[in-house]
């Protein structure tokens, strides 16, 4: 995340010299999406050919952990876009378009197509699971692990940028103690698996609709170089509980039961690591759209907060999550569990 202090760099000039060395001199340019980060994306035309411009300015970025994700994706069969283009130090890669349907996009159009691509996308995840668990421990070599320590510093994010919202700085401080021991003994008894490939960010805005190509190819990736090595729940607990989009009660059950035949999962077992994987992604999410609001002045994030702490409240409804669920009840009044008006004078915890 970029913090106020810091301005993201104009690097138009570098991005036409990058261009001019690979062959696109010439080539127009048009902003195509930002985020939270440094990065920025950009579609360039050489002609008759469009690609996509990833601009990754070092320090802050670095393009290697995307392109090194991109090859091990490609060689499990998942449509990613090619790299067609690298200066891995000056931070630009040039990849192939994926084109304009994301998810969320073309569901705002043809909404009842939203189970055919549901499907699909889990479709691509039991593919994802099935070869992770060819590639054995040769995987491990590629990605770092989500692990116990990653999963508590995720979840810690609610007490160090939303808890303070609600009882003050002091009180979240002496909170945060509580909140992070209740979640490790969550964690400790919830068994969770480390052996699959985990994009993430699996939802609705990162994947696309590539109506040319047929089965789990049809599904599309983008914005997977944080990937980890963890449990399979994780990223069906992602797409099916978007921050952005209401996903129907229908097409979760028909994904989540595709999902658990396709991989030959324990139900029972698969659903408590679901919800524990589920409530942990959601107390992140709120911790870091407070966080965008309070440190970044970007108030809008706290918009999609009521539908995260519909998730989240659901999730915390599962007999595994009592200890979170009890802590929700005590500390977090009903009035802050949607949009608020957040205070940045208030700040945020330094872990």
């Amino acid at each position: 995340m970029i913090a106020p202090s810091l301005k993201r760099p104009d690097r138009s000039v570098e991005m036409d010299r990058f261009l001019a060395r690979i062959g696109w001199e010439g080539a127009t340019r048009r902003m195509l999406a930002g985020d939270a980060s440094f990065r920025r994306y950009e579609r360039v035309q050489h002609g008759d050919v469009i690609a996509v411009l990833m601009d990754a300015p070092p320090p802050w970025e670095d393009v290697r952990p995307f392109t090194a994700v991109t090859r091990q994706l490609a060689q499990f069969g998942m449509s990613v876009p090619r790299i067609l283009a690298a200066d891995a130090d000056e931070g630009f890669l040039l990849l192939e378009d994926l084109g304009d349907a994301s998810f969320s996009r073309l569901l705002q159009q043809h909404p009842t197509r939203e189970r055919e691509i549901y499907l699909e996308a889990t479709e691509a995840l039991v593919t994802l699971y099935h070869a992770s668990k060819e590639s054995g421990s040769a995987l491990a070599a590629v990605l770092p692990p989500y692990d116990r320590a990653v999963y508590l510093r995720e979840a810690a994010l609610l007490a160090e940028w939303f808890l303070p919202q609600v009882v003050g700085m002091d009180t979240a401080q002496t909170l945060r103690t509580d909140y992070l021991a209740r979640w490790e003994a969550v964690l400790d008894a919830t068994l969770l698996e480390q052996d699959c490939f985990v994009h993430r960010d699996y939802h609705a805005d990162n994947l696309f609709w590539l109506a040319e190509r047929t089965g789990h190819q049809a599904v599309g990736m983008i914005d997977y170089q944080d990937a980890l090595l963890g449990d399979s729940a994780y990223d069906l607990a992602s797409l099916l509980e978007d921050a952005r989009r209401d996903v129907s009660a229908a097409t979760v059950a028909d994904c989540f039961a595709h999902y658990t035949t396709a991989t030959g999962q324990d139900a029972h077992r698969f659903a408590s690591r679901y919800a524990v994987l589920a409530a942990q992604r959601n107390a992140k999410i709120i911790g870091i759209f407070t966080r965008l609001a309070v440190r970044d002045g970007k108030a809008h994030y706290l918009e999609y907060l009521p539908r995260v702490w519909g998730h989240f409240l659901h999730d915390l409804s599962h007999e595994a999550l009592a200890p979170i669920r009890d802590f929700v009840a005590e500390h977090v009044p009903p009035a802050y569990r949607g949009v608020f008006i957040a205070d940045a004078s208030i700040g945020g915890i330094a872990p």
